[in-house]
């Protein structure tokens, strides 16, 4: 973005109406700029060499060149802050998943044209991710780095605590501070798609049970996690109700429940709830890592990763109050450090750690040597 102007966007998409649609609510913010609109991505190259936008929104599905094609091609000649727009489908899945692994910041489901009420509560997200999107440095690396936004994390941090309360209450869980079974829990947002897969990478086959908790929409989940399962050698999956834990297992928070461990005698096992959105997300990390901090205590490690607002910063606390080893991402490699950034500002990270070197920090703080069988 240059200096104080307004961020300047290109919208790139074949429909008509949904190209007006998103200049009408993209032009509504006093910050933003929408340069034009193009129909497909012959047309929207011509307009990126003569207009040097700051962001791009990007349909997936368009005549001539798809999407993601543009995309690779975008990275490669021109690197430009991208926020996809996605249709929540199975295949609009797939191909969102794979536009954030070539490089787009950040994705947004396509507008409903017919659902009026809840355009507001749209308008509001696609506006901030434009907005985080035109920080974002995606010709410094592979990953795409930002500089750190100030969501003022302090106040919101704790304000969703009565409503993780009633949550974890209905959970009836019991705090048992004597098991010895270690798990590992992490939280990511924006830019977490990513950096859950890199760390997931670099756990072994028999590292203890992980639990992920990522904000996607639920259509996304079933891609997600079979991303995660080619990606490791631990096994992954997205859990049922009641389901008890396993070593070597990941499990994924699906798209629309909150996910938590709770204690059963000597075992953990996982609850899924249905109940209302915390910190506007479901699932929820905050109410992932506030049941890990009842059930498991000591025996856990938090992991906070890149993603923008607070979700998960007061859960990191309560773990650390609990005994939990506690670790952020650091900014230079965080897509977004607002979560990890507020959970820095509340004071609960024992280790703040580059992306790539998170895995090996979860090893050394599990003493793999003795946690895990020699391979």
């Amino acid at each position: 973005m240059h200096g104080m102007n307004k961020i300047r966007v290109l919208i790139i998409d074949d429909s008509l109406l949904i190209r007006k649609m998103l200049t009408d609510i993209l032009n509504s913010s006093s910050t933003i700029e929408v340069l034009g609109s193009a129909a497909d991505p012959l047309i929207a190259r011509a307009m990126i060499k003569q207009l040097n936008p700051d962001v791009l929104t990007l349909d997936i599905e368009m005549p001539h060149m798809d999407g993601l094609t543009f995309l690779r091609n975008l990275m490669r000649l021109r690197p430009t802050p991208v926020v996809m727009i996605s249709t929540l489908t199975e295949q609009g899945a797939e191909a969102t998943l794979k536009a954030l692994a070539l490089g787009a910041v950040d994705f947004i489901p396509k507008p409903k044209v017919d659902s009026n009420h809840r355009l507001d509560e749209y308008a509001e997200e696609i506006i901030a991710k434009v907005k985080i999107a035109a920080r974002a440095n995606v010709k410094n690396a592979e990953n795409s780095l930002v500089k750190s936004l100030d969501f003022g994390a302090t106040k919101s941090a704790v304000f969703a605590r009565p409503a993780v309360d009633g949550i974890l209450k209905r959970a009836f869980l019991k705090k048992q501070a004597n098991s010895h079974h270690r798990i590992i829990a992490i939280g990511a947002s924006t830019g977490g798609t990513e950096a859950v897969k890199t760390v997931a990478r670099g756990l072994p086959a028999d590292t203890p049970a992980v639990f992920i908790t990522q904000h996607l929409p639920a259509a996304f989940s079933e891609s997600f996690v079979r991303h995660i399962d080619l990606t490791t050698q631990m096994s992954a999956g997205i859990p049922q109700h009641n389901q008890p834990v396993e070593a070597g297992h990941i499990y994924l928070a699906p798209g629309d429940r909150h996910m938590m461990v709770v204690k059963d005698g000597g075992k953990y096992v996982i609850q899924l709830s249905d109940d209302l959105p915390v910190n506007r997300h479901k699932p929820a990390v905050d109410v992932l890592f506030r049941s890990i901090a009842h059930s498991a205590g000591a025996d856990a490690i938090g992991v906070l990763l890149t993603g923008m607002g607070t979700d998960g910063a007061s859960g990191l606390q309560e773990m650390h109050a609990a005994g939990a080893k506690t670790v952020i991402q650091d900014e230079p490699s965080s897509v977004v450090w607002g979560m990890p950034g507020a959970a820095f500002k509340l004071g609960c990270a024992d280790y703040i750690v580059p992306l790539a070197e998170v895995a090996n920090k979860i090893l050394t703080l599990l003493g793999q040597g003795s946690i895990c069988k020699p391979v």
